[in-house]
This record gives structure tokens, C-alpha cells and sequence, in this order.
């Protein structure tokens, strides 16, 4: 179907029937590269496509949306949606009404759009323009049945990706603001591990203001056991180590399970790593006792990359203090040569454990194909 015949029939006044197949045509072709290419060639198809989604039709909108998500999990897509198309304020306005049927749709293109830094400063701008605080997202994401049509997990990886920026995170690490506190219950939340997955590379982020890391490891957040925990198992320990840990970590039952996704694993314990880049965090874990539970959680877990993320915390733990002047870890200056050297090793390291296939799947997480 040549473009030119398609975009005719993209248009609100077109026959529903006709527009209905042309949308349809239009999801699979957005659900491989040879599509994308077309889409990314001939971007007045993504605008009328934008304009399709509030059409009367449902299953026309429902299409519209699809064909959003799939051009929005190709980074270099981004621009047309949020120039040319135009697709953030009708999305954001969406988004807050608490009967809107797409809403679960918009997350995810939102959180797709967010991945990149470039796109994610520009939804932040149209956030503000647009008054829709991190507060309102956090609402929606705490408020159970906030839309009885949508389960809205994806506002988790949302947050995620928009907490990559400093001036997020600072809004989220406000004290009076009790975000924090709102969203740690979720590390622990059974039934999505979109929404898990969320929360902890929101802390991630969080976590490389080291600023912050005595609050949320003191009295008014603690953190600790809810990053922790999701990493214990049933295994038993001594009296002594119980009684050193925190009392939710102690005397677990015999049938408590750990988080069961291998990359949220590796998440948690990347941030309990950047708690411990400075010497008042890695006396407060060392206190806290945390060693014995990595020492059974080495034991434990199968995947590479995982046990490679436990082993770095492992040496922090057990070696001994950094000199003087190298007490903050995420302050100490490393030389280009040995920085670009280091990052060589992971990279590396990653390819070895996860493989060249892993990065093809990826790309396609989020393709909806008609």
C-alpha cells in the first residue's frame, strides 16, 4: 500500500470500516525494523496516527496506541513523536483521568519515550508545562484502583527513567515530600514486576546523590530492610546473626522465597553497592549485619551477572576502609586510562554472561503485533 493512499485513509472523517483496516495494516507494519524505517521516512503517518487515537472508535484508538508504543521502543523515533506528532500533552491529560481506558497504553509509551535522556528532558519540560507534578504521578502509581481500567505498572519504569535527571530526584528525595516512603511497600509487590522493577531503579537513581544516603538509611526512611529483604531466603542463621540484623530480617520463615526476576535482584544489590560509597553507609550495612545474607545469596543465585553484582558488595563489606581522602567512593577521581579500561571489563563481562542475543530481544520488548 503506497503511503500516500494510506494517509488518506488515516483521517477522522474516513469511513470506519476503511480506517480500521488501515490501521491495522499499519500495527504490523510497526511491529519489525522494515516498518519502523517507513515510519521514520514518512512521519505524517505517526501524526495521523496521533490524531487517531481519540477516535470514536475503541478498537481504532486501541490500534493507534499500539502503533505509539512500537514507534516509541525506537529511540530514533522519538523526535517525530514529540515534535512532529506532537503526542505528549494529549497524552499527559489522559493520563490523569481516572476513567481513561488507554491509560496502561500511554504508560508505556511515556516510559518508552523516557529511556533516553534527550526525550526524557523534554517529557519533564511538558510535565511542568503541562502541571502535572511527580507528586500526581506518584498518587497515581500509590492510589489503589486509581483507574479501575488500567493497572498502571508502567508509571513505575516512568519514574525510573524520569529520575535519571537531578532535578527529579531532588523533588523525589524532598523529605516532606514522603515519596520515598510511598514507594518502598512496592519492592515487595507480588503481582507486577514491572511495577518492583520500577520502584528499585528509581532508588538506584535516587542512590548516586550521596547526599541523601544517611536519611534514607536513617530512622525516617530505612531503607535497608526493604532492600534486603526481597534478596533473604529461608535459610537459617545463628542466634547471633539474627539478632544483628533488622528485626524484619530476622528468624524468616522456611518458605520465604526471594524476588524471582534475575535483573531486579541485580538492581537491589547495585543499590545497597551505592549506599556503601560512603564510610557512614558501609558502617550502617556492616552494623546492620547485612554480610550474612549475601553470604547465603552467593549461595543461592544461579545467573552470572547477578553473583558478580553480590561479590562486588561482598568485597566492600568485608575489606577494609578506603584511605582518608578516598572515604567517598562515588568522589574519587579515576583516571581516564584505568576508568576506559574498567569499563571495557564490564562490557565485556556483560556480553559473556548475557550474550549477543539477549540485546536482539530487547529491542523488541514492548512490540505489540496485530
Amino acid at each position: 500500500m503506497e503511503v500516500k493512499e494510506l494517509l488518506s485513509f488515516l483521517t477522522p472523517q474516513t469511513r470506519p470500516d476503511v480506517k480500521g483496516h488501515a490501521t491495522g495494516y499499519l500495527l504490523g507494519l510497526s511491529g519489525n525494523r522494515e516498518g519502523l524505517l517507513v515510519l521514520r521516512t514518512n512521519p505524517d503517518l505517526l501524526v495521523a496516527v496521533s490524531s487517531l487515537t481519540c477516535d470514536p472508535s475503541v478498537a481504532i484508538a486501541k490500534d493507534s496506541y499500539h502503533i505509539l508504543i512500537n514507534a516509541s521502543a525506537d529511540e530514533t523515533l522519538h523526535q517525530v513523536l514529540v515534535n512532529q506528532a506532537n503526542v505528549l500533552p494529549g497524552l499527559l491529560k489522559n493520563i490523569q483521568d481516572p476513567e481513561f481506558m488507554f491509560s496502561d497504553q500511554i504508560c508505556t509509551v511515556l516510559s518508552n519515550l523516557t529511556r533516553h535522556r534527550p526525550t526524557c528532558l523534554t517529557v519533564a519540560k511538558v510535565l511542568h508545562q503541562q502541571e502535572v507534578s511527580v507528586a500526581q504521578l506518584v498518587d497515581m502509581f500509590c492510589t489503589e484502583g486509581f483507574n479501575k481500567m488500567a493497572s498502571l505498572h508502567y508509571l513505575g519504569p516512568l519514574l525510573s527513567n524520569l529520575s535519571q535527571l537531578p532535578d527529579i530526584r531532588t523533588l523525589i528525595l524532598e523529605p516532606h515530600r514522603c515519596v520515598v516512603q510511598r514507594l518502598l511497600p512496592y519492592l515487595s509487590y507480588e503481582a507486577s514486576a514491572t511495577r518492583r522493577g520500577g520502584v528499585i531503579g528509581t532508588l538506584r537513581n535516587c542512590c548516586f546523590d550521596y547526599t541523601c544516603h544517611d536519611w534514607l538509611l536513617g530512622d525516617d526512611v530505612d531503607v535497608l530492610p526493604f532492600l534486603l529483604l526481597p534478596l533473604a531466603g529461608p535459610e537459617e542463621l545463628s542466634e547471633e546473626e539474627n539478632e544483628g540484623l533488622p528485626v524484619d530480617l530476622q528468624y524468616l520463615p522456611e518458605d520465604k522465597t526471594r524476588e524471582q526476576d534475575p535483573d531486579i535482584r541485580k538492581m537491589l544489590l547495585e543499590t545497597l553497592l551505592l549506599l556503601t560509597a560512603t564510610k557512614s553507609g558501609r558502617q550502617t550495612l556492616k552494623k546492620k549485619n547485612v554480610y550474612p545474607i549475601m553470604r547465603e545469596f552467593h549461595c543461592w543465585e544461579q545467573e552470572a551477572h547477578v553473583i558478580s553484582a553480590c561479590e562486588k558488595l561482598v568485597q566492600v563489606l568485608i575489606g577494609d576502609e578506603p584511605e582518608e581522602a578516598m572515604e567517598n567512593l562515588l568522589q574519587v577521581e579515576v583516571p581516564e586510562e584505568l576508568e576506559e579500561k574498567l569499563r571495557k571489563a564490564d562490557e565485556l563481562e556483560e556480553v559473556e554472561q548475557v550474550g549477543e542475543t539477549r540485546g536482539k530481544q530487547q529491542i523488541q520488548d514492548g512490540w505489540i503485533h496485530s
